[in-house]
């Protein structure tokens, strides 16, 4: 399978709710990051996509485009619509991906976002006023990283 082709099957994987069809993309040793979760290694960033599809209940709805690889690196920009938390407020995420792979498989998996964008979504007033701020990032990586260990706890 070309670089290309794992991203396309990584994001169709994610699109159809599939979070096990998404992980067998990563390599053993990947390393995700993004602003929600801060920098997550191995078993870890691959949990985290079990935990997000399972929470999502397949009611997320994810696109891709623009996906492209050469060498050993590869891009795409996503999108995610969903509801967020017990208010339940809609969120549009739009996200670009950068990968750099090995072995055949992606061992660097990196997004980015607008986390005050996300925040105004997700979090209401609080996210419009505090939403760009580093305090915000932190408390945002905490809370998503206490669901992670949770998770996880519960998995084992």
């Amino acid at each position: 399978m070309t670089n290309q082709e794992q991203i396309e099957a990584f994001y169709t994987a994610f699109a159809a709710g599939d979070a096990d069809g998404m992980v067998e993309h990563y390599h053993d040793d990947i390393i995700f990051s993004d602003p929600a979760f801060g920098i997550l290694k191995g078993e870890r960033a691959k949990a985290m996509w079990h935990m997000l599809v399972e929470r999502a209940g397949g009611k997320n709805k994810v696109t891709y485009s623009d996906v492209r690889a050469s060498g050993k690196t590869g891009g795409a920009r996503w999108t995610a619509k969903y509801v967020y938390g017990p208010k339940k407020r809609p969120v549009t995420n739009e996200v670009t991906a950068s990968f750099i792979f090995k072995d055949g498989k992606i061992i660097e998996h990196h997004d980015d976002f607008n986390l005050h964008t996300w925040a105004k979504q997700a979090l209401g007033v609080p996210g419009l006023l505090m939403g760009w701020t580093g305090f915000m990032r932190k408390k945002v990586q905490k809370t998503t990283n206490r669901l992670l260990d949770a998770y996880l706890k519960k998995s084992k």
